[in-house]
């Protein structure tokens, strides 16, 4: 006995074809056919009729046709009286053709079925009408016919223990969805904490007596046909249930009323939250700000390399670990307050001000403390560099100091005695002589050795200038290497001028020995020289200094093999001595009078020249192949530099023509922007291989980089500013489809915003000034005076900051149709819980308000003071202004 119906809707909403179903089971048949005749009695009795049997009793057409006037108040064409078929057949088509009027398209039903009794059509077209004329006008939060309805039943019965409604079979069989519906709407009617859900019968029995004693809704169900049926008939579950809904419509507009203020007041605490979020975040930012800077500020330097790297390391440490968190943290707190103001603008709230203090924003302002920040990195970073560089060359010139002075002090050591001596007092005249030759050549070295006193002194004035850690020691060092240069060179006057007072007695002089004593003197003080430049460190930052320091060297060298001639011609002087000492018999004591350099010294130390040669080759070497690597991670880091530094500038450009075209929905432009956010975010790794090179160059105490203009300074500044700048775009996008939505903004409408508004951003910033807003606003027809466009700045820049965004444009041009609650509506809703009462009692707000939100308004309303009020009553309307900013909650 299956049997079906096709109906299908012309009207705004379009119908999917309805399939009905009548089973072999004999009880849900039942059920239907009960349930559909209690529902056309119900109203035929409007008309004093009924039916008995609902297969005959359409036949005719005539109690059909009056049915239908019945339900939708309206008069159809005038029925046939006869008894013949055709007559019949033609009230039957009156009655369809009006249903078709309705917007119902008939399929498979005619009136040739109808007028012979034809059960499964019959079911069918009554089903229609009951879809059309009950069920389809139901709407509850834009859900319409039997989702709505659905829905309807869901909300009304959701504060009831036991009771989940689902569908329109099975979850009524316990009967306690039936008595929700009444108890909530007529709670005098039903004592509903005595059910049980294990006693159906009574539950149904309860629930279907009182709807017909009280609410004027007939039986159409018996409680034996539910229980006894394993899934009831859904079709006359949603007849019977749409009468209640119908029954208890005039409820609707309380529940309408409450629902406007629930999304009111969960509006509200939404945006309670996020202004808390954001103070405690800003806070927390702000305060970590205020406890680096100091750190970034301390410029209390360090005595050793050792410690500054370790302060460098830090500083490394706090720009990828702990800084990066940061910047992401400013950049949410951003997009959080630029998304609150939306929301803010959205609801007709007025715009939200952090504490003092707490303002974490883009404006001038408000970045003060940023750039605090931003400031005292760069000097600190710019510190540690140049206090390495000084301890480097401190540590240089400290160990210069020390060997020059070593030098100096081995060679002054028992000058003193010596030129104390008197033993010219009782010399020969030849002794006499000798000692004045002698002297004559101590002055020359003595003259010869002033450039390195000065040499001393001049490095230790240097250390004193560059705060040297240990100066006291050697400005202590230095000032007795002077004394005692000032004592050698006053007692080196007097011995010669106590020798020049016996320079008569003086005739003869050994030419050999003075000329060994001239020679040797300036070719030891060479080799003292070539021996303390070989032995000197170097300190190179470049390869053209390693280069210059080895072409030098190859130069010292080639000068090798004059010396040694030079050498050879002074060992000959000594050869032609000893060979007259020994032809002439000549009493020398054993010294030449005239130095105290010997041959056996000149070998010593040539030998030692020639030893210390390819030592400085070696060290020269591997200094040039470190140059190479350095000028190797110079390049490689270069090369990475130039390529990374104008890819972000580019991406930077694209970013902010994107900002400002119109190519595109919307939601087309957000998923372009963040599949160009994905491909930027997937260049993280060349910035971190980036990291690496410039953590190997500044391991290398490489300081300077002619191959680029790009340091990792500006690369991390421009990365950061570019994932800034992508995430600030994305969110303006969002924001805009937020504004779109909420406002019933076309796309062509908003192409038209952003037309207008690019035409008058005559900078292509993204941005308009002021002046750029009041012409646009000009061109649009405006007559501004002063005060009006500075009430319309207050608008659209509540901020004061003289610009004007794209989201605020689309704001202030969607302001005057934009279909958003007012203080006025939440009132008039109010006024409709409290029955027209000019105050509301907590009662009232508990039963039709969810628990939460009700105890949000107890909380926050006065109480009522009017001459009319009652114990407990409270102050709905000065609730509603302060909801939106008009007065102080």
């Amino acid at each position: 006995h299956q049997w079906y119906y096709f109906a299908s809707f012309s009207t705004l909403e379009t119908y999917q074809t309805a399939h009905v179903m009548i089973t072999e089971d004999k009880q849900l048949k039942l059920q239907t056919h009960t349930t559909f005749t209690a529902w056309c009695n119900s109203h035929l009795r409007k008309a004093g009729t009924q039916i008995e049997n609902i297969e005959e009793d359409f036949r005719d057409g005539l109690k059909l046709m009056l049915l239908l006037e019945v339900i939708s108040g309206e008069r159809l064409a005038k029925p046939e009286r006869g008894k013949m078929r055709v007559h019949k057949i033609s009230n039957v088509n009156k009655a369809l053709d009006f249903i078709a009027s309705k917007g119902v398209k008939l399929v498979s039903i005619g009136a040739e079925e109808i007028v012979d009794g034809n059960a499964k059509m019959t079911l069918g077209m009554i089903w229609t009408i009951i879809l059309r004329f009950a069920i389809q006008d139901i709407s509850v939060e834009e859900t319409s016919a039997k989702e709505g309805l659905l829905l309807w039943c869901q909300r009304k019965t959701a504060p009831y223990k036991n009771v989940n409604i689902q569908n329109f079979h099975i979850s009524w069989k316990d009967g306690l969805g039936f008595c929700a519906l009444i108890h909530r709407h007529r709670p005098e009617l039903i004592d509903y904490g005595k059910l049980r859900k294990d006693d159906p019968m009574t539950n149904l029995n309860t629930a279907f007596d009182v709807a017909e004693k009280y609410l004027d809704i007939p039986k159409m169900l018996d409680a034996e046909d539910i229980v006894g049926t394993a899934r009831p008939d859904e079709k006359a579950i949603m007849t019977y249930v749409s009468s209640f809904y119908h029954a208890f419509s005039g409820a609707q507009k309380a529940e309408t009323a409450a629902n406007r203020i629930c999304k009111v007041l969960a509006v509200n605490q939404e945006n309670e939250q996020l202004m808390e979020d954001y103070e405690k975040l800003a806070s927390d930012l702000l305060e970590w700000i205020r406890r680096t800077i100091p750190w970034l500020e301390n410029r209390m330097p360090e005595n050793t390399m050792q410690a500054m790297q370790q302060k460098l390391e830090d500083f490394r440490d706090y720009r990828r670990l702990h800084k990066p968190p940061k910047v992401q943290e400013k950049c949410q707190l951003e997009i959080n307050f630029n998304t609150l103001q939306t929301k803010l603008r959205l609801s007709n709230r007025p715009a939200f001000m952090p504490s003092e203090g707490k303002m974490v924003s883009v404006g001038p302002r408000h970045q003060q403390r940023v750039g605090n920040l931003e400031g005292a990195e760069k000097g600190y970073e710019e510190w540690l560099l140049n206090e390495i560089r000084r301890l480097e060359r401190l540590d240089h010139l400290a160990e210069k100091f020390r060997q020059k002075a070593a030098i100096h002090e081995a060679w002054t050591e028992g000058k003193e005695e010596m030129l104390q001596k008197r033993d010219y007092e009782t010399a020969s005249l030849s002794e006499i002589k000798a000692l004045l030759k002698k002297h004559e050549a101590f002055e020359s070295d003595l003259a010869a050795h002033q450039d390195r006193v000065e040499q001393i002194a001049a490095i230790a004035q240097e250390l004193n200038e560059l705060d040297y850690y240990d100066s006291p020691s050697v400005n202590a060092r230095c000032q007795r290497i002077c004394d005692q240069w000032d004592a050698l060179g006053a007692l080196t006057q007097k011995r010669s001028e106590a020798l020049q007072r016996t320079e008569k007695l003086l005739e003869t002089i050994d030419q050999l020995y003075l000329e060994f004593a001239k020679r040797a003197a300036p070719f030891n003080n060479w080799m003292e020289g070539a021996m303390e430049d070989l032995q000197d460190t170097f300190i190179v930052h470049t390869i053209e200094e390693i280069q210059g320091l080895s072409t030098a060297h190859e130069q010292f060298k080639a000068t090798l093999p004059e010396a040694d001639k030079e050498r050879q011609a002074i060992l000959g002087i000594h050869n032609e001595i000893a060979k007259i000492v020994q032809t002439y018999h000549v009493n020398m004591a054993g010294t030449n009078p005239y130095t105290t350099i010997n041959p056996q010294e000149i070998n010593a130390k040539w030998d030692k020249v020639r030893q210390l040669v390819p030592q400085r080759d070696q060290a020269l070497i591997e200094e040039h192949a470190r140059q190479q690597n350095n000028e190797r991670l110079r390049r490689q880091f270069a090369n990475q530099a130039n390529v990374i530094g104008p890819w972000i500038q580019t991406k930077m450009e694209e970013i902010g023509r994107i900002s400002i075209e119109m190519h595109g929905t919307l939601e087309d432009q957000l998923t372009h922007l963040r599949q160009y956010e994905k491909s930027i975010v997937n260049y993280k790794p060349k910035i971190d291989q980036l990291e690496g090179d410039h953590q190997l160059i500044q391991e290398a105490l490489i300081f300077d980089n002619k191959h680029t203009n790009y340091t990792m300074e500006h690369i991390r500044v421009g990365w950061e500013q570019l994932l800034t700048t992508i995430a600030r775009t994305i969110n303006e996008i969002e924001n805009q489809i937020l504004t779109r939505d909420a406002k019933g903004i076309s796309q062509e409408q908003l192409n038209e915003f952003r037309a207008s508004f690019n035409h008058f951003d005559r900078k292509r910033t993204g941005i308009m000034d002021a002046e750029d807003f009041k012409t646009c606003l000009i061109s649009m027809g405006y007559n501004l005076g002063e005060n009006e466009f500075s009430r319309i700045m207050s608008i659209v820049d509540p901020n004061r900051m003289g610009i004007v965004t794209f989201q605020a444009f689309i704001d202030f041009m969607s302001r005057e149709t934009a279909d958003t609650d007012t203080a006025d509506q939440v009132m008039a809703s109010f006024k409709v819980l409290a029955g027209d009462k000019n105050y509301i009692l907590a009662d009232e707000l508990r039963r039709e308000l969810p628990p939460d939100q009700a105890e949000y308004c107890i909380a926050r309303m006065a109480p009522y003071t009017g001459p009319d009020g009652v114990p407990g009553a409270l102050d709905y309307m000065s609730f509603s202004t302060a909801l939106y900013g008009e007065s102080d909650l």
